[in-house]
């Protein structure tokens, strides 16, 4: 015979159950709330801290009154392209962007291309002389270039006395010292990449007759194409980002970087045309998000080829 307490006792039995079920999936979330839930505030929190600034400057450059005092977050007087318009109106905005573009493209293009012809030296041959040059490239990398340009300015004045095509105003003066300023950092760089790669690869496309060039272009530089593409990135960003040197050599108008241009805009007038400096700001970030789109799968495979191991 069963009795009443035996039927509340079995009750409670089978319906513990779900609400120990119940119990644990609550632990189990709260403790994934406590591990991993401040990982995701904090990646919030560095978001927002980086679009804050990216918003704000798109705000002005849609602002159709064009001040700093009017600008807002979210602009609340409509929206205009009135800013970008005047940007190519009033400025040489247009030559500026060329000249950033054929100064930064062909310096760093060129810069690559000459430290990776040293890199392979240094790291694939011994002559004489080998350490000496790794250790001046990196004594002059420990002084920047700009503690050099009285020097460099007076170099270029006996240059612009000879060869006025090349010297004060030019882009191809320009050019030629932001190819000098790059080269010993990329060396050092692709030298440390060239050295991880195994020499028997050398040796064996040797035995088969192939000379430094061949193995150069065919073997190393298809292997060393990560190195290249992080280089090439961070020099076409030192160099249409740089204002200190262009600055100093740069004095015509149509002859400005974008970096010099665009300070003019704000150097004396710094509220008025502040809808332009942000419309031209937007421009200038385009090449640099199309050059690391282009590069991103290198750089990537360059991040992860020492993960996996054989």
């Amino acid at each position: 015979m069963t009795t009443l307490s035996g039927v509340r006792a079995a009750g409670d039995t089978a319906g513990g159950a779900p609400v120990a079920n119940r119990n644990a999936r609550g632990g189990r979330r709260g403790q994934w709330l406590r591990q991993v839930g401040w990982r995701h505030v904090v990646g919030l929190l560095a978001v927002a801290f980086s679009l804050f600034p990216i918003l704000f400057v798109l705000s002005a450059a849609l602002n159709p009154r064009g001040t700093l005092s009017s600008t807002e977050l979210v602009p609340t007087e409509g929206v205009s392209f009135e800013n970008f318009g005047n940007l190519f109106e009033r400025t040489a905005f247009g030559h500026w962007f060329l000249n950033s573009l054929l100064i930064a493209g062909t310096a760093s293009f060129v810069s690559i291309f000459l430290s990776a012809l040293a890199a392979y030296a240094f790291s694939r041959m011994r002559f004489a002389g080998r350490r000496i040059g790794l250790l001046t490239l990196l004594l002059i990398q420990m002084f920047p270039q700009f503690l050099a340009i009285v020097a460099i300015f007076l170099i270029f004045t006996t240059v612009t006395d000879l060869w006025p095509g090349i010297g004060f105003n030019t882009p191809w003066g320009l050019f030629l010292l932001y190819m000098g300023g790059a080269l010993g950092v990329n060396t050092w760089l692709m030298k440390g990449f060239f050295d991880t790669l195994p020499r028997e690869l050398d040796e064996s496309a040797t035995m088969d007759g192939a000379t430094h060039a061949q193995v150069f272009f065919r073997i190393m530089l298809p292997l060393v194409a990560p190195i290249l593409a992080v280089t090439a990135l961070l020099s076409f960003i030192g160099t249409i980002n740089e204002f200190m040197i262009a600055n100093v050599f740069l004095t015509d108008t149509e002859s400005k970087t974008l970096a010099v241009g665009m300070f003019g805009l704000v150097a004396g007038e710094r509220n008025n045309n502040f809808g332009m400096f942000a419309a031209g700001t937007l421009l200038t970030a385009i090449p640099t998000v199309l050059v690391f789109q282009l590069l991103q799968r290198y750089i990537v495979s360059g991040l992860t080829a020492g993960a996996v191991k054989g």
